[in-house]
């Protein structure tokens, strides 16, 4: 019984941890957003909310500086107001951050904002687990092979989403009528967008798929619709 004693203390650590991780989410969202009312992008998300078939697609605005977008495991979808403010400045276009939302519907709709939340906790209790073994074994490396284990299955995780959530929102947008060339000219447009705040990791691309491999990737949906069409 001892011998599994790491492994239960993990993952009773990942549930208290999940459960105060929805907690603080749910908190800081709820005191720093507040639902956009700007006419031109109500004009895009009733083009989704159609192609949705749903009365609407409401989005909320986070407000912080870095450019981001996010879902939360609730199932909203927030824009940072430093992404707002970049439209507002003429620096992305409507049908761009409607390319956002799409694409923030789609770990909605394929269920990874709620699964991150999990995943997250998960992956700190595996952290955890695998640094009581292995510095059972390794003293003094185990914690640094633990972290690099668990950093690697994240990264391939979150990419994955990624992947899937950018195939969504390429069929939504299609189908609204707005097309794929938006969400690809903001993919051209967005290391400079995140990085022009000095010292700041881009939280966009924080284990995400590089750019050019995503946007060979809507290519070849392109090319694969085309033909099928």
């Amino acid at each position: 019984m001892l011998r599994f004693t790491p492994i239960l203390l993990a993952i009773a650590y990942a549930i208290v941890m999940y459960r105060i991780s929805v907690w603080r989410t749910h908190r800081e969202l709820d005191a720093k957003s507040t639902e956009l009312a700007d006419p031109a992008l109500k004009r895009m998300t009733d083009r989704l909310a159609a192609a949705l078939e749903i009365d609407r697609v409401p989005v909320y605005i986070y407000e912080i500086d870095p450019v981001n977008g996010l879902a939360a495991a609730d199932g909203r979808i927030f824009i940072t107001r430093g992404f707002y403010r970049k439209f507002l400045n003429g620096e992305v276009s409507a049908e761009e951050m409607a390319s956002v939302i799409a694409h923030e519907l789609g770990h909605v709709a394929l269920g990874h904002a709620r699964r991150r939340m999990i995943d997250f906790s998960g992956q700190n209790a595996l952290r955890a687990a695998l640094m009581m073994l292995l510095n059972r074994f390794i003293p003094f490396i185990g914690a640094w092979i633990a972290n690099m284990l668990t950093h690697l299955l994240a990264s391939r995780l979150s990419r994955g989403d990624e992947y899937e959530a950018d195939e969504y929102a390429a069929a939504l947008l299609t189908k609204a009528g707005i097309g794929i060339g938006p969400q690809k000219s903001l993919f051209h447009k967005l290391e400079n967008l995140t990085q022009q705040r000095a010292g700041v990791v881009p939280a966009w691309l924080m284990s995400h798929p590089k750019t050019d491999e995503r946007i060979a990737a809507l290519e070849a949906l392109e090319q694969r619709w085309g033909t099928d069409g």
